[in-house]
């Protein structure tokens, strides 16, 4: 597996990648309207003049990606996804990784999931993500996020 910055020639892989993996969270909460899933490849275009975006590649095929931005110190790690078939295999965790290498200025990295999302929040909380707070979306998704703090030596 590789782990190298994405472009836009990958967004239509990358948005693929997104409708494919954001279907298992969806069923969870039963609701199939999640931004993941309604986000147009336009909009997913747009976030590459203002976001960092890896890719995990195996065998030339995309597997995972994950894309991020910075304000304030603060690392904004945002859809971090990998293809159902190649989960539990630690692209996940390399991702993740990566993605704080990448913004190195950083002091602290946020992200956040759903309350019933159990396997993001073992990974999350493996990694050194820790919740900091909660905000209802509706009667079945809590969204929890989770903070990291790292010291620059």
């Amino acid at each position: 597996m590789d782990i190298s910055p994405a472009t836009v020639e990958d967004a239509a892989a990358i948005f693929d990648l997104q409708q494919c993996a954001y279907q298992k969270e969806a069923a969870i909460y039963n609701d199939f309207a999640i931004p993941p899933l309604v986000e147009t490849l336009d909009e997913l275009l747009a976030q590459f003049r203002t976001k960092t975006f890896l890719k995990a590649v195996e065998d030339g095929r995309i597997v995972g990606s994950v894309r991020a931005f910075q304000k304030d110190g603060t690392c904004h790690v945002e859809r971090l996804i990998v293809y159902p078939d190649c989960r539990r295999r630690g692209i996940g965790t390399a991702l993740l990784e990566q993605i704080e290498v990448a913004h190195p200025a950083a002091v602290r990295f946020e992200l956040f999931t759903g309350h019933k999302s159990v396997d993001n929040l073992r990974l999350y909380e493996r990694l050194g993500y820790r919740p900091f707070r909660e905000q209802s979306v509706h009667e079945q998704l809590t969204l929890v996020f989770l903070e990291k703090h790292v010291n620059h030596m």
